[in-house]
């Protein structure tokens, strides 16, 4: 039998290439290779967007053809929308009541998100016990392993402490997911920032040809570069890293090009713009067909949803067994 994996993103706004370069692309090729279940984490997005949830509903059903746009295959993966299951807050409930209170406010990325979400008062009950939500999101499903970059590892940590500390208490139940470390490039916002919907600095899937040329004008570039033939620093331009990215084959003449003054800012701009609609074009292709056929995407979310109960009713009667509770 093939490992299972959990994975999944929030839908909070458009997707974009940060989410293409840096999950969707490993979520592909791991679909031919796991069990995979991939989640569009609705509960997740409502513990920043309590304010205004009205767009969570539209974006579940962006989010689903922006992954099946890019390559996810239903027939492969299953797709399914977190709030359908409810034994992921059953799971929630269980895992709360085990997880001391100092391993939340320990944790890293809790302290990051309240740092970078300047604009939302994050410090709510919820975003604080969202590592138990997230333990029980993978524990749910039984999932073996879980892809993340090498500087996401340790964040892994904490689900495999609240599933052994279940273990400890009731029995076995639950496996201790390993971590799968995946390739993904960083890619920086337009503004030399971290690439973020919340920074609204990046370049959206479905964004036009016409809106990735603009926004790749407005990309920061070397600030010493004035003229063309000036003496570049393609390792502190923005536009040089995605040259990394979407055209590695061409980097060194272009690095080499910047450097001694023989390529220009607006010269490496277009060109780039070019790649990105490129590179997107077959996306945009498939998106135009889902678009108009929505009706088979809310499909599509149904079955995954009774795929991914078949699993979860069967986890969730076990652990009420185990800390005696009816089924």
């Amino acid at each position: 039998m093939k490992k299972r994996i959990l994975s999944g993103m929030r839908p909070t706004g458009p997707l974009h290439l940060g989410h293409l370069v840096g999950a969707l692309t490993n979520w592909i090729k791991l679909q031919d290779e796991y069990d995979c279940y991939y989640m569009i984490a609705d509960w997740h997005a409502l513990m920043s967007e309590y304010e205004n949830p009205s767009d969570i509903k539209k974006n579940i059903v962006e989010c689903a053809i922006d992954w099946i746009s890019c390559g996810i295959d239903p027939q492969k993966a299953t797709v399914f929308v977190q709030s359908d299951v409810s034994e992921h807050l059953d799971l929630n409930m269980v895992l709360a009541c085990l997880t001391p209170l100092s391993w939340l406010e320990r944790c890293p990325t809790y302290k990051e998100q309240l740092r970078e979400m300047t604009t939302r008062d994050l410090t709510m009950y919820a975003f604080l016990g969202y590592p138990v939500l997230q333990a029980a999101d993978i524990l749910v499903y039984k999932a073996s392993v879980v892809p993340v970059g090498i500087d996401q590892s340790s964040h892994l940590e904490l689900t495999r402490e609240i599933a052994r500390r279940f273990n400890n208490f009731y029995g076995p139940v639950f496996p201790e997911p390993e971590t799968l470390l995946t390739e993904s490039p960083k890619l920086l916002g337009v503004d030399g920032r971290k690439m973020s919907k919340s920074y609204g600095n990046f370049i959206a899937l479905k964004d036009s040809a016409d809106e990735i040329d603009k926004k790749v004008r407005q990309m920061f570039t070397d600030p010493l570069k004035i003229k063309k033939d000036d003496p570049g620093h393609p390792d502190t331009c923005v536009v040089c890293s995605y040259f990394k990215v979407f055209a590695k084959d061409d980097i060194c003449g272009i690095e080499e090009g910047c450097k001694k003054g023989m390529r220009g800012c607006l010269e490496c701009k277009k060109r780039l713009s070019e790649i990105l609609v490129d590179v997107l074009k077959p996306v945009h292709d498939r998106r135009r067909k889902l678009e108009n056929s929505k009706g088979d995407i809310i499909d599509i979310l149904h079955k995954g949803r009774e795929k991914a109960k078949a699993v979860t009713s069967a986890t969730m009667n076990e652990v009420r067994e185990k800390i005696g509770f009816l089924n």
